[in-house]
């Protein structure tokens, strides 16, 4: 049994050491159509937050470092804005205000702070009406001579009556069973632009991010009509390049605005997994997607990133390693090499659990993180969505917790955004029973801290590759605790600590056991 135990811990010790140091790790939570939160009919605010924190906390035990939470799903809001209306999804319907009141956003920035983790605004460009109200008749049985229908009535989207479709009905173009902000239109840009503005100006938001639809994917057999837009603004361009054009002219404006209203705030897109493919542009990825960003979306991502135009890209890569037309390993591979020098963080489809033969396989998603680990200048992982980790699909969460991420990460700092660094931390020691109990506190008033990374070293000590031991969010109890027969059977372990900034710069190291070096007890 001995031997047994020794092989174990030997086997979870080089399992832990291939844990990178720095490995952004991220829930998507949906809140158009109430995907995640709140659930449908919750409109409590008591339940709301409950509702929030359970799944904060599920992730928190998941081992991740970042929440992308969708508080802007159809020009609407979950937080009190002049320029836009309360979301239906908060409250039931548009315009309506939480009872009892309170400012979700905020709320939901302070409780993801609290844990030490980064909160990603996830805005939507254009969606204006999620659904159209539409009736249609549904053949119900009947042969050629005798056919009975059944009408069906779809209810459409709330819509209050400062919403942006009633106040500026010119501005809207219907595809499908949606309503869009004409992406075309300057004005619409403007306007967009000033919603995220205003929204920085009032929140400590740690990053503005989009997803992927800009202008819509395409209907078949129906065109995007924005055909009388494009004779009015086109300038001479054909009308594919005149698409791109306009979604180019949002972005640059979009990171002038996030720079210009909260320096430190990162800008991200998550855009389709396929850019092109090979066939349609020798430097698209080997794949047979039916669209993809370039040429349906209108989205020339590598552009962005290119030019620094964005601060992170999160393709979505919702597909297993076996797929026909787009495998996971295929396009992994590709946008490791195409991400120009800026971050790139891997889309995951958790949601597919269990949807084909691949996806019940137990195997998938750990293969897929470590195959992300394979490419160090890919930074890490975002789940979609966050109750999908609800049902611990093939034990994917038991898998996170006790192995891929049982340890904690740190999310890389942008020194391009900042590159200062925190003062090492001050340290106090008091001992409780058989225990040491470290309290943790900034160094510099002047510091604005997300927390303190513990490392663990039973050698050599080189604070660039050493793995997290423990992550502690700062606040007033700021502590670590670590029994003394823990620390005394490390065979002359050390203890060290650094200072982990809002931006994740990191301090210097300071030696917290066996003795804290700046002296303090």
């Amino acid at each position: 049994m001995k031997r047994i135990l020794f092989f174990c811990q030997m086997f979870f010790s080089l399992f832990v050491f291939s844990q990178p140091k720095y490995e952004f790790r991220a829930v998507w939570v949906a809140t158009v159509d109430n995907i995640d939160w709140p659930s449908r009919g919750n409109y409590n605010t008591a339940d709301q937050k409950a509702e929030f924190i359970r799944q904060l906390d599920m992730h928190q035990r998941n081992g991740m470092n970042a929440v992308i939470v969708q508080v802007r799903p159809a020009c609407d809001a979950f937080f009190p804005s002049a320029l836009e209306p309360w979301s239906e999804w908060l409250t039931g319907q548009q315009g309506r205000p939480p009872v009892p009141f309170y400012d979700p956003l905020a709320f939901m920035i302070e409780e993801t702070h609290k844990r030490g983790m980064e909160f990603h605004a996830w805005c939507n460009p254009y969606r204006a009406v999620f659904q159209v109200a539409r009736t249609y008749k549904e053949l119900v049985k009947g042969n050629h001579k005798h056919k009975h229908y059944k009408t069906i009535h779809v209810k459409g989207s709330s819509i209050s009556a400062n919403q942006v479709s009633r106040k500026h009905p010119d501005w809207i173009l219907t595809y499908g069973e949606t309503r869009y902000l004409d992406p075309g239109n300057k004005e619409v840009q403007a306007y967009v632009t000033s919603v995220i503005r205003d929204m920085l100006s009032r929140y400590e938001i740690d990053a503005i991010h989009f997803d992927d639809y800009f202008y819509p994917y395409r209907i078949g057999g129906l065109e995007f009509p924005d055909n009388a837009s494009y004779l009015k603004n086109g300038n001479g361009l054909d009308k594919e390049t005149w698409r791109r054009s306009n979604v180019d002219s949002i972005i640059v404006m979009l990171g002038h605005a996030i720079k210009e209203t909260r320096k430190t705030c990162k800008f991200g897109i998550s855009p389709f997994g396929v850019w092109r493919n090979r066939s349609q542009d020798s430097l698209g990825s080997d794949t047979h997607a039916g669209q993809t960003n370039y040429d349906d979306l209108y989205a020339d991502i590598l552009l962005w990133l290119k030019n620094g135009w964005i601060d992170y890209a999160a393709p979505q890569l919702y597909w297993e390693f076996e797929h026909a037309h787009a495998p996971f390993g295929v396009l992994l591979d590709w946008w490791s090499s195409h991400h120009f020098d800026r971050p790139c963080y891997i889309g995951l489809g958790i949601y597919r659990a269990g949807s084909n033969p691949y996806w019940k396989d137990p195997n998938q998603l750990p293969r897929q993180i470590r195959a992300i680990r394979n490419f160090p200048g890919i930074g890490g992982e975002i789940y979609f969505s966050s109750t999908s980790f609800y049902k611990n699909a093939n034990g994917w969460n038991d898998s996170l917790r006790e192995n891929l991420y049982n340890y904690p990460a740190l999310i890389a700092p942008m020194h391009w955004i900042d590159s200062i660094r925190p003062s090492i931390p001050v340290i106090q020691i008091n001992a409780h029973n058989d225990s040491l109990i470290f309290h943790l506190s900034k160094g510099n008033t002047i510091d604005t801290l997300k927390g303190f990374a513990v490392y663990k070293a039973e050698g050599s000590f080189n604070i660039d590759s050493a793995c997290v031991f423990r992550f502690i969010p700062n606040g007033q109890q700021a502590q670590c605790i670590l029994s003394l027969a823990e620390m005394q059977n490390q065979n002359k372990g050390r203890y060290f600590v650094t200072a982990i900034s809002r931006t994740n710069n990191e301090s210097d190291p300071v030696l917290m056991y066996p003795l804290a070096s700046n002296g303090s007890q």
